[in-house]
């Protein structure tokens, strides 16, 4: 049951994580976008890898 709980804390935290980098680089200007070559189509698939990996 332990692990369960941790499993869950830890699903719960990567989300946040995952859904504050989303955030943070849609909150980023145009330019700083580009300079970046960052597409905004692309931004939630970004941060899903800079959570949870490739």
């Amino acid at each position: 049951m332990k692990t369960l709980v941790s499993q869950i804390r830890t699903a719960a935290r990567k989300r946040r994580a995952y859904l504050r980098t989303v955030s943070e680089l849609r909150q980023l200007p145009l330019e700083t976008q580009l300079d970046l070559d960052l597409y905004a189509g692309d931004i939630r698939r970004i941060a899903h890898r800079a959570v949870y990996g490739a």
